[in-house]
């Protein structure tokens, strides 16, 4: 009787941690879903900045020196 309580006991620690990985899968499950919605975010800003931009019809440039003054 003995060794059924011990393999009944091994068997309730193993059901115990089956349990825990589970739960553990499906909130890690949550966090890539989470942080992929985010790339997915940060792809579309970063197109977004990428593209010029106009501002009152004129297409802003993206070279310095495009931008130095006049007497340089």
């Amino acid at each position: 009787m003995e060794h059924a309580d011990n393999t009944d006991q091994r068997l309730t620690n193993l059901e115990i941690k089956a349990s825990f990985n589970e739960d553990l899968l499906d909130k890690l499950d949550q966090v890539i879903v989470r942080q992929q919605q985010q790339i997915d975010l940060l792809i579309r800003e970063v197109t977004l900045l990428r593209q010029p931009s106009t501002e009152g019809g004129i297409t802003r440039t993206t070279n310095p020196r495009d931008e130095l003054p006049p007497h340089y």
